[in-house]
C-alpha cells in the first residue's frame, strides 16, 4: 500500500522508539518531566521565543492560543481556506467564544490592505479584532509558502493596532527547509507560533506552542483547563526530540518526490496538478477522468494507492518519509495502468 494521505501517517523510526524507552520522565503538570523540559526549550530556541509549550495536537495548540489572547466576544481575522476555520470544528467559536472573519486570500495569503480593512474601529455594534491568524506553509491551498514580506506587512499592521499574530505553522518546517528563510525569521513575525511534531518531521503525537513568557504561562493554564495536562508525558517527548534533531533537513526529499509526482502527473491524460508545488503537497483535479474525486479515490485504493478527496472533482496527495522515490514511480505506473 502507498500511502499519500497525510504526512501524518509515519510510523516512529527506530530511534524515536528507543528514546521513548530510555527517556527520563517525571510529572509534567509539576513542571518536573526532564524530556519535555528539554523539549520545549528547545523549541523554543529555534523559533526565537522565550518560552514553549507541548501540546497534544496542532488543534488543541491553535485553540489555546485564541483562548490565551481573546476574549469571548472577540472577532479574529484568518484567510478563507485556513484549516483553523476549515477543519477544528468551529473550536473557536465553541470553546473562546470568539468569532471567525475570513478573508480570501491567493495561496493562502491575505492582502495586506484588506486585512487592515477588515480591523474593526470603536463602536458599539462591533466585536472587537483581538487576533489575526496566519498558515504556513497553507495546507489548502496546497503547501503554499506564506512570502516572509506578506508576514511581515501583516504582523506591523497588527502591532500599529496593538493586535496579536498567531501563526499555525503546522508544517513550518516544510516552509523553512524550501524557502530558505529561518524558523526565527517566520517567528519574528508572530506573537505566538504553533508545530506540528507529528507531521513531515514524523514524531508520533504532539505539537509544539511558543511565545513569550507571560503568554506561555496562561497558555498552559489553559492546556490544564482542556485536559491537556500529561504526567510522565517525556516517554512522547523523546521521539520528539529525535525528530527535531534528525528528521528537518530530510524534509527536502518529500519535497523532490512531491515534484516528482507533479511532474509525471502533468504526462498523464485526464488529470490535472492544480497547485504550484512547493512542499510536499499535490493537489490534482480528476474530472478529465469521468470520475469525481470519491470515486477515483476508490479507484486508487483497488491499486493500493491511498488519498482523500479535497474538493468536488480534486485529489490531494503528500508526501512523507514512508514514501520513497520507488513509492513514488510505482504510484505513477498504477496511476496509468488505471487511466
Amino acid at each position: 500500500m502507498i500511502d499519500l494521505r497525510s504526512d501524518t501517517i509515519t510510523k516512529p523510526t527506530e530511534n524515536m522508539r528507543l528514546a521513548a524507552y530510555h527517556s527520563n520522565v517525571g510529572d509534567d503538570v509539576y513542571g518536573e518531566d526532564p524530556t519535555v523540559n528539554k523539549l520545549e526549550e528547545q523549541a523554543a530556541e529555534m523559533l526565537g521565543k522565550e518560552a514553549a509549550l507541548f501540546v497534544t495536537s496542532g488543534t488543541q495548540g491553535n485553540q489555546i492560543a485564541a483562548l490565551t489572547h481573546c476574549n469571548p466576544g472577540d472577532e479574529v481575522i484568518l484567510e478563507a481556506s485556513a484549516h483553523i476555520y476549515l477543519y477544528e470544528a468551529a473550536a473557536f467559536s465553541a470553546l473562546a467564544g470568539v468569532q471567525s472573519r475570513p478573508i480570501n486570500g491567493y495561496r493562502g495569503a491575505m492582502d495586506p490592505e484588506e486585512v487592515k480593512s477588515a480591523i474593526r474601529s470603536e463602536d458599539i455594534h462591533f466585536p472587537v479584532t483581538s487576533l489575526i491568524c496566519l498558515e504556513n506553509t497553507h495546507n489548502k491551498a496546497g503547501g503554499a509558502i506564506l512570502p516572509l514580506e506578506n508576514m511581515q506587512a501583516i504582523y506591523q499592521i497588527a502591532k500599529d493596532r496593538n493586535i496579536s499574530v498567531h501563526l499555525d505553522g503546522a508544517r513550518l518546517f516544510n516552509a523553512s527547509v524550501a524557502s530558505g528563510v529561518t524558523l526565527k525569521e517566520y517567528g519574528q513575525n508572530a506573537d505566538s507560533v504553533q508545530f506540528c511534531l507529528s507531521k513531515g518531521l514524523g514524531a508520533p503525537v504532539g505539537s509544539i506552542i511558543a511565545g513569550n513568557k507571560s503568554f506561555i504561562d496562561e497558555a498552559r493554564k489553559w492546556r490544564k483547563r482542556l485536559g491537556g495536562g500529561l504526567r510522565q508525558a517525556g516517554i512522547i517527548a523523546a521521539p520528539a526530540l529525535v525528530a527535531l534533531e534528525e528528521n528537518v533537513e530530510r524534509l527536502t526529499i518529500d519535497h523532490e518526490n512531491a515534484q516528482y509526482l507533479a511532474d509525471e502527473i502533468a504526462n498523464i491524460k485526464g488529470v490535472k496538478v492544480e497547485n504550484k508545488v512547493e512542499t510536499n503537497i499535490l493537489l490534482v483535479n480528476v474530472k478529465g477522468t469521468g470520475h469525481d474525486a470519491v470515486s477515483f479515490i476508490d479507484v486508487l485504493k483497488k491499486e493500493n494507492i491511498l488519498a482523500v478527496p479535497f474538493g468536488p472533482d480534486t485529489i490531494r496527495f503528500v508526501t512523507n518519509y514512508e514514501v520513497t522515490r520507488e513509492n513514488t514511480k510505482t504510484a505513477i505506473a498504477r496511476i496509468n495502468g488505471v487511466l
